[in-house]
């Protein structure tokens, strides 16, 4: 009869140990997808801004027709920017390096448009603006919420015990949504008064 009830104390244990390990991994699992929708949220926004920029030049070039550097520079930081979304071989930080680019290009650009009065009274490039803006600052949010994400992903993935069942089912460190510089992280401007 002894060596039923250690066999039942062995029993209750692995399964406690079992359940244990089986949370642990089913945490991980759920900060990863979180992780990946963070970055959906971002890509969607992204795609958005994309789109917008094409309308945004051709409305300025109707009234600033003579500043082709800085609408050349727009369209080639904005091709960069598609160029790196829509390779799945770049990381994080490539996407960020070609989006910091791609909003110093806009503020160069705001800054152009500035100089002419007609442009800046236009209906259109005004609701250009405004969706730029609101776009801008929806990137802003995703980007937050996705390197919170990341931050409770790694929290984690790096903390004992946690972290030998990450080693051991290889989940990979995650990048955050980092901009390298200052001029990078200021928002364009969009709004004229």
């Amino acid at each position: 009869m002894g060596i039923w009830i250690g066999l039942g104390i062995v029993a209750v244990l692995f399964v406690v140990v079992l359940m244990w390990f089986m949370g642990m991994y089913n945490m991980l699992i759920r900060r990863r997808v979180d992780c990946d929708n963070g970055w959906s949220q971002i890509d969607v926004q992204l795609k958005r801004r994309h789109d917008l920029i094409p309308n945004l030049v051709e409305t300025v070039k109707g009234y600033a027709s003579h500043e082709k550097e800085t609408l050349q520079g727009v369209i080639a930081a904005r091709s960069q920017a598609v160029s790196v979304h829509d390779d799945s071989s770049k990381g994080v930080a490539d996407q960020a390096r070609a989006e910091g680019e791609l909003t110093q290009a806009l503020g160069r650009l705001f800054a152009v448009a500035e100089a002419y009065p007609d442009l800046k009274a236009n209906q259109g490039f005004g609701q250009l603006q405004e969706e730029l803006s609101s776009t801008e600052n929806k990137i802003s949010f995703s980007r937050q919420h996705y390197n919170d994400t990341v931050g409770r992903y790694e929290t984690t993935r790096q903390v004992f015990p946690t972290n030998i069942i990450a080693g051991f089912f290889n989940f990979k460190p995650r990048e955050y949504f980092e901009l390298d510089s200052e001029a990078e992280r200021a928002v364009p401007k969009v709004s004229f008064s």
